[in-house]
């Protein structure tokens, strides 16, 4: 084998793969002093995938996160490796041109253009005409417009690999070549957890406590050897290089979306690629390969050429030179792979990049650095965080394959707001699933979860096996309605069914509706330690009387936000389960967004191993459901059912009990995420539907209907309430999202994160959280730019219609242009405007939210003359 640096028998960490993530890690973590080092690699560096990459790299991408992370690496390759080593990478600044044959696919376009204003990315919408000015070898015929990135480039995967390994090794890292890993040592410690003790090769064990898997293709065996699941799956992945073209020097990289087909300037040649509906798998993934090549498939590539000489037609008399065919990963959202594995501590991923590992490499590597010496990324990792996918799904081959296939087929399509996978669909029901879509229910897919999004009134849309969109000539679905209802979603617009949603909005704000919410994450903390991992894991004091619930964030050690949820106090006693847990001395419920209970879960397992806490932590997310029944009208409803008096007085905000409804034990809870009068009731799977019927008929004189989460995120905007991961992510604190009022610094308890916050604020906020309404009925989705006085401040997290107040609402977090504090003057004494698709719009900043700012609806204080009101409108 070949060392760079003499054999370490011990290491701060082991990086195991030499392609463009092993490289980028082992770069990073010098750079941030953990000089004992090792990057093992099976062959060569780049011998696996990435040194047949087309090495691409696009600035602009539809997430502020992925438009920093490449910002990086493009800062890395093109001026810091440079600068450190003396040699060149390889880059080339050729520039990006992005192509529209419909309007569609321009919006989009438009709005990358919008967010990149943010990030001072210099990009251009150009004309057809304008586009052939630029590169006269393009037919525009069919264009319908064109998006140009000046300073997107090409990367050398081999130059940069090398600078750097060199680079890192400068530091003092160690980087050995021909280094299989024959295992990975776990061991187990007195509290049964499970952490990295070693990695084994041909030529000796390295003792480690931090093993990255930065395998590839191979990731999932090198997993295997530790006990981790990595879920992604392998394909054969092609381009073919032409011959010299005249006249094609010096023109930019391509990316033809809709023809699904990528041109990439090569010298004085193009290498042409895509995503095909068919790709080909690589099921006996063989450690033999490096520097291989598969025969490239042409029935399969014919689609490319195609593609490729409608928009350069002197392709067609071109030859071509060589054709690259190699293995690529792919996982089941097209996101990576990163993070520590919830199966063994020390263990983590940096994996699955779905042929964009040269391109983020930079940016992740650096992430991945800060995971491991800092215990948390500094960026929003969390889409690509394995904890974003439930334990259930990813040693699921029939989920990891049909989704992954989609994702790859769908690689190119327009990124819509509201698009929903249809591959491995209804692998996590909750007991209300059969009636609820019998009634019309549009579902959505969170975390392997069915969950509510909207009620369509022309009958039942129910979710189909995966066709697999007709290839492997398995046939399409035939009238497929949840499908077309999906496609009509395909718009930058207001959806053809938003009277739909502003009814079912209405109908919660004026009478009364019933969300189906049991796909939350349901969890018990008991022990003898219980109090003690509470005070320290929350944010707020959760330890009121029992029978209080209380909302709260979690926090990691900069004060950044990894969780809001609320934790209920329970009575000691006996166990009722799954109602009630045994417990001696404190217990807590927890209730949390279905969607990151897996985050959420790993989270507090994570903070009680390392204090050392001896609690017991109980998922009963699957044996309980969880209605939530909300408006003026809920108290009259509920009134009928339960054996429980509701009055303010009986039953305050902020507080639950366990009561009879319909004759069935169901835990109440006087809480809203809606902004309005109203209870959940936490219900054991058995009694859901007896208890759901009686709700119904009680109901049935209000007129109570069902509301899925499309309603739930305009209520909630409307009413300022936060979502995790759109408005409050692991990069902003409570006190930048408007949530101090969570957080008991008033109090002498010591909580993770604390100092942080009480450094952020004696400083001042630097950044903070400003609701905006616009006058115009546009439609925003997050991601719109923010100006104050003309210059940008920030984009929107999250946007959504308010039908109460009838305004378009936005979120999002602004800072100040020259680093100062951003206080309430900052904010009324600036006139700000959004911009949206290049087009800019007045916009009214306010500190509280537009409606209801005194929370009265929420206490059940309505105007008197409310409910004749709203008689009179629904007649």
């Amino acid at each position: 084998y070949q060392s760079h640096g003499r054999w370490r028998k011990s290491a701060e960490a082991v990086v195991i793969g030499g392609g463009s993530l092993g490289c980028q890690t082992v770069y990073h973590l010098a750079k941030m002093g953990m000089t004992n080092v090792v990057l093992l690699e099976r062959d060569r560096l780049t011998a696996g995938t990435t040194w047949h990459t087309a090495g691409l790299l696009w600035q602009l991408r539809p997430s502020d996160v992925e438009v920093e992370l490449l910002a990086h690496t493009r800062q890395v390759i093109s001026h810091d490796l440079e600068q450190e080593t003396g040699l060149e990478t390889g880059w080339i600044q050729n520039g990006g041109l992005f192509i529209a044959s419909n309007k569609q696919r321009l919006d989009e376009y438009k709005r990358l253009m919008s967010l990149g204003k943010v990030y001072g990315i210099e990009s251009h919408v150009l004309s057809p005409a304008e586009t052939k000015d630029l590169y006269p070898l393009m037919n525009v015929d069919d264009l319908y417009g064109t998006l140009y990135v000046p300073k997107d480039g090409t990367m050398d995967p081999a130059g940069t690999c090398t600078t750097l390994s060199r680079a890192a090794t400068a530091r003092g890292a160690t980087v050995i070549e021909n280094c299989p890993v024959t295992g990975i040592q776990v061991s187990t410690d007195d509290m049964g957890v499970k952490r990295v003790k070693a990695v084994e090769t041909f030529h000796g064990t390295i003792q480690t406590p931090v093993v990255v898997n930065c395998a590839g293709v191979w990731a999932t065996k090198l997993g295997e050897m530790a006990g981790v699941k990595v879920p992604l799956i392998a394909m054969h992945h092609a381009y073919v290089v032409t011959e010299r073209i005249e006249g094609i020097q010096n023109m930019p990289n391509v990316r033809d979306h809709d023809a699904s087909v990528y041109l990439r300037l090569q010298g004085d040649a193009l290498s042409v690629g895509g995503y095909e509906q068919n790709p080909v798998f690589w099921d006996k993934v063989s450690d033999k390969f490096a520097f291989s090549l598969f025969d490239l498939d042409w029935d399969v590539f014919m689609q490319h050429i195609e593609g490729a000489i409608n928009r350069v037609p002197a392709l067609e008399q071109t030859g071509i030179k060589s054709t690259v065919c190699g293995p690529e990963s792919f996982t089941a959202d097209h996101k990576p792979l990163m993070g520590e594995a919830p199966e063994v501590r020390g263990f983590f991923l940096g994996c699955g990049f779905n042929s964009a590992g040269m391109m983020l490499g930079g940016g992740c590597g650096r992430e991945l650095a800060h995971w491991i010496i800092h215990g948390r990324p500094e960026k929003d990792m969390y889409g690509y965080d394995i904890r974003r996918f439930h334990h259930s799904l990813t040693d699921n081959n029939k989920w990891v394959r049909e989704r992954s296939h989609e994702s790859y087929a769908k690689n190119y399509s327009v990124v819509f707001p509201f698009d929903e996978p249809l591959a491995s669909r209804n692998m996590r029901t909750d007991p209300f699933h059969k009636v609820l879509t019998e009634q019309g229910c549009v579902f959505q897919e969170r975390h392997g979860w069915e969950r509510p999004g909207w009620f369509n009134q022309d009958g039942a849309a129910p979710v189909l096996d995966y066709d697999w969109y007709g290839a492997y000539d398995i046939s399409k679905n035939q009238n497929y309605k949840y499908n077309e209802l999906l496609g009509k979603e395909y718009t930058f617009d207001y959806p053809p069914h938003h009277h739909v949603i502003k009814n079912e909005c209405l109908t919660c704000r004026h009478g009364v509706s019933v969300f189906n919410m049991s796909y939350f994450g349901k969890f018990y903390l008991t022990g003898p330690d219980a109090k003690k991992a509470a005070d320290w894991l929350f944010t707020a004091d959760v330890n009121k009387i029992p029978g209080s619930t209380v909302y709260t964030c979690m926090l990691n050690k900069r004060g950044g936000s990894e969780a809001d949820l609320t934790v209920s106090r329970l009575e000691a006693g006996t166990a009722n389960l799954p109602l009630a847990p045994e417990a001696n001395g404190d217990a807590y419920y927890l209730a949390i967004g279905g969607g990151v209970a897996e985050h959420n879960w790993n989270h507090i397992k994570t903070v009680l191993q390392d204090k050392g806490f001896n609690c017991l932590l109980t998922d009963y997310s699957e044996d309980m459901g969880m209605i939530s029944i909300q408006g003026p009208k809920s108290r009259e409803v509920l009134q009928e059912i339960l054996d429980t008096d509701l009055s303010n007085e009986a039953f305050p905000f902020s507080t639950h009990k366990v009561c009879n409804a319909a004759g069935h034990k169901v835990r109440a809870m006087r809480l809203s995420f809606v902004g309005e009068l109203g209870w959940e009731l936490h219900i054991p799977k058995d009694s859901c539907l007896p208890v759901y019927q009686a709700v119904m008929a009680a109901g049935a004189k209000h007129r109570i209907i069902n509301a899925g989460y499309r309603a739930i995120d305009s209520l909630s905007i409307e009413k300022g309430y936060r979502h995790w991961h759109a408005d409050l992510r692991p990069d902003d604190t409570p006190l930048e999202a408007g949530l101090a009022f969570t957080c008991k610094l008033k109090s002498t308890i010591p909580f993770l994160g604390r100092a942080s916050l009480e450094k952020q604020k004696a400083e001042g906020l630097r950044r903070r959280i400003v609701c905006f309404t616009i006058d115009e009925k546009v439609p925003m989705f997050g991601l719109e730019a923010i100006f104050r006085n003309g210059v940008p401040v920030g984009h929107l997290r999250r946007s959504d219609y308010g039908f109460f107040i009838d305004k378009q609402i936005g979120y999002g977090y602004i800072r100040n242009p020259d680093g100062g504090v951003v206080n309430a003057d900052f904010v009324k004494s600036g006139k700000f405007t959004l911009e949206r698709m290049g087009v800019v719009y007045e916009a009214k900043p306010h500190l509280k939210s537009p409606f209801d700012p005194s929370n009265n609806r929420v206490k059940g204080i309505y105007p008197d003359n409310y409910h004749n009101v709203y008689k009179a409108n629904t007649q």
